[in-house]
């Protein structure tokens, strides 16, 4: 059974190992050349719409934010009336 069990987690580590790699590709020159590509692009936005909506997401959210923040602190800030 301990035989058994040792050739199997073998198989099994072997197989992944395997399958691992071969899916794996080294894109690391590729990725250089894009971004160090001079197309008036700052580095945020090279990625193309993936980074431009995350870019245009994460300020829309900072904005909402910032406005929601500055309303509640006037709120805040008014005394209130009595009954």
């Amino acid at each position: 059974v301990y035989l058994l069990f040792q050739a199997l987690r073998q198989i099994s580590q072997r197989t992944i190992s395997t399958a691992s790699r071969r899916h794996l590709e080294n894109r690391v020159s590729e990725n250089q050349k894009l971004f160090q590509e001079d197309n008036g692009l700052p580095v945020h936005l090279k990625g193309g719409a993936k980074d431009s909506l995350l870019y245009r997401t994460t300020a829309g959210l900072t904005m909402f934010g910032t406005m929601y923040a500055l309303y509640y602190l006037l709120v805040s800030s008014m005394p209130k009336k009595p009954n």
